[in-house]
């Protein structure tokens, strides 16, 4: 809907606020995660694991990640040292192949041009949200909040809500951005509409099972939604 004032024109839109979801959505960290991995699989002699089966093993963050990839009946003390190794060596290595998806800095630029309020909220240890967000996106992102002791990850909509207040932003106004059932499911728990990207973790069908109903198969398809 669009508006005359004095020879300007105003739109007037629907949303104020945009969370994004960060691996998967606005970053491609796929390689560097199957590297961390792969790298305490042979320091404990476990087998390898492809990048398919990183794919499916992300979403619910690093701890799952790692639960999910040693063998199954690995004992628990074997699991926390290969978790501590992994945090070591992801912390150190995970800038090496990591990258923004094609496309992504021009669009948070674009809607931070355009006044939107704009945050990340991830299942990645907070420490390492804050440290990430700057290295890719400079100071774009008002807002980044990811997991941290004391509150529920996502689907739990915890940060969520704590991302929408450290913004001033009601949850009416604002949408979610993922590309995993997780996000589909954060969305859903939090009570704010969705959007889901087919270029993350997961396909178009899995997200759809889950209960998505809204998808951005481009950057440029992605935006135009935003900004219905």
């Amino acid at each position: 809907m669009e508006t005359q004032k004095k020879g300007m024109v105003t739109t007037m839109r629907k949303y104020e606020a945009v969370i994004f979801d960060l691996d998967g959505t606005l970053l491609d960290t796929l390689e560097d995660l199957k590297d961390a991995v792969n790298y305490v699989m042979r320091q404990y002699r476990f087998p390898e694991r492809s990048l398919e089966e990183i794919r499916k093993a992300v979403g619910n963050g690093i701890r799952k990640l790692m639960e999910r990839s040693v063998p199954e009946g690995t004992k628990p003390e074997i699991l926390d040292a290969a978790f501590s190794d992994f945090r070591t060596y992801y912390k150190a290595n995970c800038k090496n192949k990591t990258k923004p998806y094609a496309g992504m800095n021009e669009l948070v630029e674009k809607l931070r041009e355009e006044g939107y309020k704009l945050a990340v909220v991830s299942n990645k240890n907070d420490e390492a949200v804050k440290e990430i967000i700057p290295y890719y996106f400079g100071e774009l992102f008002e807002i980044a909040v990811g997991a941290r002791e004391g509150m529920a990850k996502k689907p739990a909509p915890d940060t969520t809500f704590l991302a929408l207040e450290q913004m001033k932003a009601v949850k009416e106004k604002a949408v979610y951005i993922g590309d995993s059932q997780v996000d589909v499911e954060t969305a859903k728990n939090a009570g704010l509409d969705g959007i889901f990207v087919t270029w993350g973790f997961r396909s178009r069908e899995e997200l759809a099972e889950a209960g998505a109903q809204a998808f951005a198969d481009s950057v440029a398809q992605l935006h135009e939604m935003i900004g219905q």
